[in-house]
């Protein structure tokens, strides 16, 4: 019987969930995605979001480093031994360590997730999981052999790749920081973030994300870094504008005068 993971079924998947990322894209501008600033009631019951994060990001993480493993156990598949390989598997396990075992850890307050957001998550995780780490760690060397050669390290797709997954991750960590310290242990008024990108964007922490999978699409020049990229953008492009507009409603005088864009400076 023929594996279930052929090349057509994947590609399958890669276009159903870049239609549903459209849907999600639309959706999120009549309906505001229930966690952090936006959450309410309305969302049902909730979870600690220190637990949530967790739940939520911890199964990537696995899944990708399921598919490496058993890739490399396979001796059809040893190429993916190679520096290119490896490279791939650290960046893509580098945010999402960080963002499963370091980030949860790090959130402040006592703020609860909706569990329906967190499954929704949860979900959208082992899928992308799947794509990412079936195409990197077993389709690819099967059929594409020649691609992620040695080579490839040197090409400049790979080399602005990095450059650009490298920026986005350090505006990531660095505007979660921002967030973080925005008030003193006691304190419970809101506040404008003002550091870093903060100052031309209201959702710098976005900004950074989707610029590490631009640069993850470019570094892999493949379809499912690609749909990386695309659903990222439908679910947090959306979200930043509902940021934009709660904090416009708390900040006005400040929020005119600072000319703040959504998540893209100077443009949106």
């Amino acid at each position: 019987m023929e594996h279930i993971y052929t090349l057509s079924f994947f590609y399958n998947t890669l276009f159903v969930m870049a239609l549903i990322g459209l849907v999600v894209f639309v959706a999120l501008y009549f309906v505001d995605a229930g966690y952090g600033k936006m959450r309410t009631e309305k969302w049902g019951p909730a979870i600690n979001n220190k637990v949530g994060w967790f739940l939520m990001e911890a199964p990537v993480f696995l899944v990708v480093l399921y598919l490496w493993s058993t890739a490399a156990a396979n001796p059809a598949l040893a190429v993916v031994k190679q520096a290119p390989y490896w490279i791939f598997l650290l960046i893509f396990e580098l945010h999402y360590f960080q963002r499963s075992f370091i980030f949860p850890f790090l959130l402040k307050g006592n703020s609860k997730m909706p569990i329906t957001i967190m499954f929704l998550s949860v979900l959208w995780n082992l899928i992308n999981g799947y794509v990412q780490g079936y195409w990197l760690f077993h389709l690819a060397p099967q059929y594409r052999p020649e691609l992620y050669s040695s080579d490839w390290m040197t090409d400049p797709r790979f080399i602005i790749g990095c450059a650009i997954f490298i920026t986005g991750f350090i505006i990531n960590l660095h505007s979660d920081h921002v967030i973080r310290h925005l008030r003193q242990p006691g304190d419970t008024n809101h506040y404008l973030p003002q550091k870093g990108l903060y100052r031309y964007v209201t959702s710098a922490n976005y900004l950074g994300e989707i610029t590490e999978w631009l640069g993850f699409a470019i570094l892999t020049w493949s379809l499912a870094g690609l749909l990386f990229f695309w659903f990222s953008c439908c679910n947090l492009v959306p979200r930043s504008n509902s940021i934009y507009k709660k904090y416009a409603e708390e900040f006005p005088d400040q929020f005119d005068s600072k000319k703040l864009k959504r998540i893209i400076p100077f443009i949106y």
